[in-house]
This record gives structure tokens, C-alpha cells and sequence, in this order.
């Protein structure tokens, strides 16, 4: 077996929502986004649509979002489980001082940027639906 690349599937409550949270503050770009009536795909978000399903991309990073309802119905398992995570989705950048910088004056949950015992500079967000990213830039 060989495994070519990991993308996380967020599940989340609001898809519009989300997209414009990765947007804004972390510049993913859409790649896609499925409206509700699953009858095809959108290049952008369009006011008078619901979506179920969106992906997005940062150099190298893809994350892809799912509307909780369709989440649960395609991982049955979930069905119960609480939507966010006890798991950090790590992020290695260039120029963490910039955004952090960026983002600490916002409305978000985030921890101060510090040195790591391992030589790394980082800080913590949580998402709208609970899910903790870190990014991270070796130290100096």
C-alpha cells in the first residue's frame, strides 16, 4: 500500500460559515463546493444556496468541509459523537510571526505563540466547530 496524501474532513454545522472562517483568516481558497440539491459543483459560494460539502486549499493543504446531516449519514458510526476534535491538525508555515500577528486581535480562541523544547515556534486556534489547528515554524 501506498498512501499519497491526507485531507481531513472537517464535519461542521454550517458550510458557508466555515468557508469564509479558512478564507479569512488562513487564505484557503475554495476548490469546490456542492450545493444541497447535490446536482452538481460551485467554483464559488452563492447567496441564494445551501451547501453540504466544500473543499479548500493552501499550497499544499487541502481541508474539506461536510454539512453535519450529510456527515452522518455517510459515516454512520458518527452518529452520537460530538463535532470537533481531541486530535490537532499541525501546520508547518513560513512567517508564523506575520500571522500570528493577524490573528490575535480577532474573535477567536487562540494561544499565545511560544518556543517549543523542540525547537519550534507555535500556536493553536480553534475552529468554529472545535477543531484545534496548530501552526508551527522552526525556531530561529
Amino acid at each position: 500500500m501506498k498512501i499519497s496524501k491526507l485531507s481531513p474532513n472537517f464535519e461542521v454545522r454550517d458550510i458557508r460559515k466555515s468557508v469564509e472562517f479558512y478564507t479569512q483568516h488562513f487564505g484557503f481558497k475554495l476548490i469546490m463546493a456542492v450545493p444541497e440539491s447535490q446536482d452538481g459543483v460551485d467554483n464559488e459560494i452563492h447567496s441564494n444556496k445551501e451547501y453540504v460539502y466544500a473543499m479548500l486549499q493552501q499550497d499544499a493543504v487541502e481541508i474539506m468541509l461536510q454539512r453535519s446531516d450529510t456527515f452522518k449519514t455517510d459515516v454512520p458510526f458518527s452518529v452520537g459523537m460530538k463535532i470537533g476534535a481531541t486530535v490537532s491538525f499541525y501546520m508547518e508555515v513560513e512567517g508564523i510571526q506575520n500571522l500570528y500577528q493577524s490573528l490575535k486581535n480577532e474573535k477567536l480562541e487562540i494561544t499565545k505563540l511560544k518556543k517549543t523544547w523542540y525547537g519550534m515556534q507555535e500556536f493553536y486556534v480553534k475552529d468554529l466547530d472545535g477543531y484545534i489547528l496548530v501552526f508551527a515554524e522552526k525556531a530561529a
